[in-house]
């Protein structure tokens, strides 16, 4: 049904773009009869909200991938820089969450750190809406901040890094065998300000899947049981993730390396001192609105990517 439901939103999209379409030709004819400028006003503006909604089916469709429509889970740590990096870490979670309230969107926290003066250490949550995954992996990597700190009394440039990591919230069965011998399993008493998605019992869950070093948290849920079982869901989406890598990698014949948290491995720059900037490495998209980027308006970065990404047809 939910599959059904997609199609049919999707089909009615395109049938309001085609109405839409047939309406801004109508009009063009009037404003040719005519000569109405209020007309060609119009005009414009309805034609630039049609070129939009085309667009942002048009980026709908590369989203083909084969975990893209599910929800997405992603992590933020913070990163060298200190004080300065956990303030990094929480402004990049408020600006996710912004996006997805634009998006329509729900979000859920399933684990939170604070930092000790500022900002969060670190935080897992959950992006709730169809696609969120297959926008959300545009994001995986090493995000830079440059600008004069806060928190330096000195009043000097600082340059701070945080990074993102993102995978599928995966509802089927993942096939993939996780021995006992090679998890370690570690309860600890949730942290926060407290609130609906914070306890104060130690029903936390940290997973360590020792051969690959993953960890996994989760304190979100009501029970220590809950909490395992959406840990070992994660952690086997993790898992398969590093597999299909390793996959990809191979027949690639290129070696992955693991990227610090550190200079010269982001993905993304946001600058804000002397000048200010937003410029995604991958793909050269660039936006000096650097105000409007915190605030959630990061799909011309989603979309660039989507785009590069496309296989040549």
């Amino acid at each position: 049904m939910k599959k059904l439901n997609s199609l049919e939103a999707s089909v009615k999209r395109v049938e309001t773009l085609v109405t839409d379409y047939e309406d801004i030709g109508v009009l063009i004819e009037m404003a040719e009869e005519d000569g109405d400028e209020e007309t060609i006003a119009e005009i414009e503006e309805e034609l630039a909200h049609f070129e939009g909604e085309f667009e942002d089916l048009r980026i709908e469709t590369l989203l083909s991938g084969k975990y893209d429509k599910c929800n997405a889970i992603v992590t933020l740590h913070a990163g060298a820089g200190g004080t300065e990096s956990c303030d990094w870490a929480g402004m990049l979670y408020r600006m996710y969450t912004r996006w997805a309230e634009k998006k329509g969107f729900s979000l859920e926290v399933l684990d939170f750190l604070d930092g000790d003066v500022a900002g969060i250490k670190g935080v897992t949550f959950e992006v709730n809406g169809e696609n969120a995954y297959g926008y959300l992996r545009s994001e995986q990597g090493v995000h830079r901040l440059v600008r004069i700190s806060p928190f330096n009394a000195a009043g000097k440039r600082q340059t701070s890094f945080a990074s993102c990591d993102v995978m599928p919230d995966i509802e089927d069965d993942i096939d993939i065998e996780i021995a006992d011998d090679d998890i370690r399993i570690d309860t600890y008493r949730s942290s926060g300000a407290g609130g609906q998605h914070i306890n104060k019992t130690s029903s936390a869950i940290r997973i360590t899947h020792m051969p690959t070093g993953t960890v996994v948290q989760c304190q979100n849920e009501r029970s220590q049981h809950q909490n395992k079982e959406k840990a070992m869901q994660m952690l086997k989406a993790k898992l398969y993730l590093l597999e299909q890598q390793k996959q990809a990698e191979k027949m690639s014949g290129i070696r992955g390396e693991v990227k610090d948290i550190n200079f010269g491995n982001q993905i993304r720059s946001y600058v804000m001192q002397p000048y200010t900037m937003v410029k995604d490495h991958r793909t050269n998209e660039e936006n000096s609105n650097v105000a409007s980027v915190m605030d959630g308006n990061i799909d011309c970065f989603i979309n660039a990517y989507l785009k590069q990404a496309q296989p040549p047809s």
